[in-house]
């Protein structure tokens, strides 16, 4: 699927002319963009330490950051394949339940969710008729809910099988959701709400920042800030939907920035140094984490 979607995106830019916008592009905005990506990151492995704290684990910082480094490398081969290696770094180094761990990055994701909702309120606040239109197209309310439905149900379907199973599976399946749910609470027994707010906030304003850095890299682009939400939500989903966004990525933020105006081949040329700027990013930070990884713990 990602080598279709590269190739669709290389037939509306040419790898000759995508060259030359690389030639051209401004390093100093990119590098401020992931000055801003990495501070991100950073401020994620703090935060991570407010969830585990009421759990009784004060993890070294060092680990969390190289955790959290390594979960996006591993997002990258396999999208949702982070979380879980997360919580296994943690579970092999500081000895916290692979459940619990887990649990408190399942309560970060929904922080992070609802950090989304609000961005794109306030997108839906600033492009407002735009927005309507889009959802208004795509629009199919019995598939929505049937979508639900069936997932209630399947849900309902498996805490039953859980509660009442005794085979040896089961037993093991209810210590985990009872880890699992002591992680995720634990963002209600927090006694730094307040920091753990600020971060997920600062968090997120790296995300878009690090978005708009990188628009001026490229001469002669101008995005207004609706623009910009637009498309850092698009390539948000693009990101959530495969692994890494690869292929995907240029192409959903190409198509949000010609609602502005922006040419297809310019749209999709940003949307290929943004990727390529971040995934780098990650690859070389994320591989540098995990051969770091054992050498920090090697007396553990």
């Amino acid at each position: 699927m990602g080598g279709f979607l590269v190739w669709y995106s290389l037939t509306i830019v040419s790898p000759s002319e995508l060259v030359l916008y690389f030639k051209n592009a401004n390093y100093w905005w990119i590098s401020m963009g992931l000055v801003f990506g990495i501070l991100s990151h950073l401020s994620r492995a703090y935060r991570w330490k407010f969830l585990l704290q009421p759990l009784g684990y004060q993890p070294k910082f060092l680990n969390s950051i190289l955790a959290v480094l390594v979960a996006y490398l591993m997002n990258i081969f396999l999208p949702r394949a982070g979380e879980v290696t997360r919580a296994a770094v943690m579970a092999n180094y500081e000895d916290i339940p692979f459940e619990k761990g887990f649990g408190t990055i399942v309560a970060e994701r929904l922080a992070d969710l609802l950090m989304m909702l609000i961005v794109v309120s306030i997108a839906l606040f600033v492009q407002f008729d735009f927005i309507l239109n889009l959802v208004a197209k795509d629009f199919n309310p019995s598939k929505i809910i049937g979508t639900i439905i069936g997932g209630i149900l399947l849900f309902i379907i498996f805490i039953r099988f859980i509660k009442k199973g005794k085979s040896k599976f089961a037993r093991k399946l209810k210590k985990f959701f009872s880890g699992l749910k002591d992680g995720v609470t634990s963002i209600l027994r927090m006694k730094n709400k307040w920091a753990f707010l600020f971060h997920t906030v600062f968090i997120w304003v790296m995300y878009v920042a690090m978005f708009w850095a990188i628009i001026p890299a490229i001469e002669g682009l101008e995005v207004p800030f609706g623009g910009i939400l637009i498309g850092f939500i698009a390539g948000g989903f693009s990101i959530a939907a495969t692994n890494g966004g690869v292929g995907l990525y240029p192409i959903a933020v190409a198509s949000a920035l010609s609602l502005f105006g922006i040419d297809s081949v310019t749209g999709n040329a940003f949307g290929w140094i943004m990727w390529t700027s971040q995934t780098a990013m990650v690859i070389v930070f994320g591989g540098l984490s995990f051969l770091l990884l054992p050498i920090y713990n090697k007396n553990t």
